[in-house]
């Protein structure tokens, strides 16, 4: 089982990725940072109470996490793909009597699962940046993994002709953590552009109350299908981008990686979060092995949907989970 620490800022694909780590059974969720991104930090952290109670997971901490970006800007939000309340047509609940933890939980969490823990970044990177300018290389190196979504090499951004929105939503954060972070996998748009989910798969999916999320899963799915197919015409579905990164944390075998050490150009121009890295056919320079970056350049497109379906069709929300020795 992956001890697990989920950094997001639910957003659509956000709470789609919650929801399949709070049911899969071979993650244990010890924690969740809200953070701004998609929806400001206030919304996305109502939007984890919200889905924590869903699932009848009050055990799970919620950490709360930054609200604007290392650069000062003001951070821009994504309505008319994530909705105004960043699921879609659904209105969670004003106000969810819930205790909101202080940013120094996380290092709690680090040394409660100390070289058994996963560190799982699917929204912007200040969060985690701020966790190592905190807690330095002492704390953050016993973290056993990174596993981030962000960026596009050699590809199209998203939100720029050149950037994906993560890496573009906080460079200069982005930049900090591929720079300090050991054992990173990295899910750019690349791979995450092909995790594509289609109408009929949803309508299977939500087709019977397999668990409490099952009500949820179409009307959110059907908001952010509507904006992608305005995004990407001829679109057959949408890019779940942040579930593939757990896909992969629980099926090794299923996804390839080029081993290069990446960065994000913190420029405040047109270049502003480009994914950089050195792709020459050449052998990379000497680098420490852990030390170089795995960027995600395939997976198994048929073994993530048929892994989507059944997890998400999983028909029991677990209540707790033992520590378990295996990452």
């Amino acid at each position: 089982m992956y001890n697990t620490l989920l950094f997001c800022d639910p957003g659509i694909d956000d709470s789609l990725a919650i929801m399949y780590a709070l049911l899969n059974p071979e993650i244990n969720v010890v924690g969740i940072v809200s953070s701004y991104g998609n929806v400001p930090q206030q919304q996305a952290t109502q939007n984890i109470a919200y889905l924590l109670q869903l699932a009848n997971r009050p055990d799970i901490p919620i950490i709360a996490g930054a609200r604007s970006p290392f650069s000062g800007e003001i951070a821009i939000y994504y309505p008319e793909i994530h909705g105004e309340e960043g699921l879609g047509p659904i209105q969670p609940p004003n106000t969810i009597p819930r205790e909101i933890l202080n940013f120094d939980e996380i290092f709690k969490i680090i040394k409660r699962y100390e070289n058994n823990l996963v560190i799982v970044d699917v929204g912007r990177s200040t969060s985690l940046a701020t966790a190592f300018i905190l807690g330095g290389d002492e704390q953050m190196h016993k973290v056993s993994a990174f596993y981030i979504m962000g960026g596009a090499f050699l590809v199209p951004g998203n939100v720029t002709s050149l950037a994906e929105a993560n890496f573009h939503g906080d460079a200069i954060a982005s930049n900090l953590v591929l720079n300090k972070a050991r054992n990173v996998y990295i899910f750019p748009l690349n791979v995450t552009n092909y995790a594509i989910i289609k109408p009929e798969t949803i309508t299977q999916i939500s087709s019977a109350n397999y668990n409490s999320f099952s009500p949820l899963i179409k009307p959110i799915f059907d908001f952010y299908n509507e904006a992608y197919k305005k995004l990407v015409p001829g679109i057959e579905g949408s890019p779940i981008h942040d579930v593939l990164p757990l896909f992969a944390l629980t099926n090794p075998d299923k996804v390839r990686y080029v081993d290069r050490k990446a960065s994000v150009s913190i420029n405040m121009d047109d270049t502003k979060g480009l994914s950089q890295g050195d792709f020459r056919p050449r052998a990379p320079q000497e680098e420490p092995p852990d030390a170089v970056d795995h960027i995600a350049n395939w997976f198994d497109y048929n073994a993530f949907l048929q892994d989507f379906i059944k997890t998400m069709t999983n028909g029991g929300n677990r209540i707790f989970h033992k520590k378990s020795s295996s990452v």
